[in-house]
């Protein structure tokens, strides 16, 4: 941690010691801020280059959407705060040697779309607009916030048969609970931040908790749901997609991996095979054990990223 970034913990401190009010407005401006963006890795280049990209009109702005492969079944990934759609080059990969077309998108203020602002609603109507060029979804995948989002999409607009949450929670209120924790809020700096997040996106605290808690509102009956999450990840402990999971029993399967953060987890071969197992089945396997790890040639696709023409934003 730099020092500048140490700093930040301790002026809110001293922030909230004298009016929790203003500690909570101070830290209403540092949760939304989504700088510096998350730079292209070296590894993800070719799998950006065979994207076939078009913008999209996202309310008064234009995002990138990318997709990839050619199969009859759709999967969209949705990445999360300070994320890209690139982040998911792995999968990507994986899910067109399934025989999948897999489409995501760059957020406002992420990636390459354009932007400084940006929040939850972005990416519930960047899901939308990418429905309806796109969808119908055979699954969705969502990252972090992207889980988020994705989750209240399936329940309401884009009802898909399967819901992967990786490094996620049941609603965004986890989230916050973690920055303030992160930024040794009090009680009340935390509740004036929550109340700040919701008026922005014009609800309250409790409107916020009924649209976007998948946990108090799960995804309809027959959707099945895969939650993933690292045990280490210091970012956004598990806790929230552990209630995520309990609530939906019998449906739904959870991975706790050890050592993988909140990132990282991305690109994790186990990972990737339960992700995989689950979108080309469209449901859990019936004994819910994980799918045999491949050996061989099976996984040379992780390891030589898929090459097609790159074709320009249209």
């Amino acid at each position: 941690m730099s020092r500048s970034t140490a700093f930040v913990p301790t002026a809110l401190r001293v922030a909230d010691a004298i009016s929790p009010a203003l500690a909570g407005s101070v830290a209403y401006r540092l949760f939304f801020r989504t700088r510096p963006r998350m730079p292209l890795r070296a590894q993800d280049r070719a799998t950006d280059l065979a994207a076939h990209r078009e913008l999209l009109r996202v309310r008064g702005r234009d995002i990138v959407t990318y997709r990839w492969g050619d199969g009859d079944r759709t999967v969209l990934v949705i990445h999360g705060w300070k994320g890209r759609a690139t982040q998911f080059a792995p999968l990507v990969r994986e899910l067109v040697a399934a025989g999948l077309r897999v489409v995501s998108f760059d957020a406002p203020a992420h990636g390459e779309s354009q932007g400084r602002r940006t929040d939850v609603r972005d990416w519930m109507a960047a899901i939308e607009g990418t429905q309806n060029r796109f969808g119908p979804f055979a699954a969705i995948v969502g990252h972090s916030v992207g889980a988020v989002a994705g989750l209240t999409a399936a329940r309401t607009f884009a009802r898909t048969p399967v819901v992967v949450t990786i490094s996620g929670a049941a609603g965004p209120f986890a989230m916050i609970d973690q920055f303030a924790l992160m930024m040794g809020m009090s009680d009340r700096a935390r509740d004036r931040l929550a109340h700040l997040f919701a008026a922005r996106i014009g609800e309250t605290p409790a409107s916020v908790a009924e649209r976007f808690d998948s946990a108090v509102h799960p995804l309809p009956e027959r959707t099945s749901l895969l939650v993933v999450h690292s045990r280490d990840d210091r970012g956004l402990p598990d806790a929230d997609s552990v209630r995520l999971h309990r609530a939906h029993a019998g449906r739904s399967r959870m991975l706790q991996p050890e050592g993988l953060g909140h990132n990282r987890i991305l690109a994790d071969d186990d990972v990737l095979d339960a992700v995989v197992d689950i979108v080309t089945r469209g449901k859990h396997r019936t004994d819910d054990a994980a799918p045999a790890a491949r050996t061989g040639g099976e996984r040379t696709n992780r390891r030589t990223p898929i090459r097609h023409s790159a074709l320009p934003i249209a």
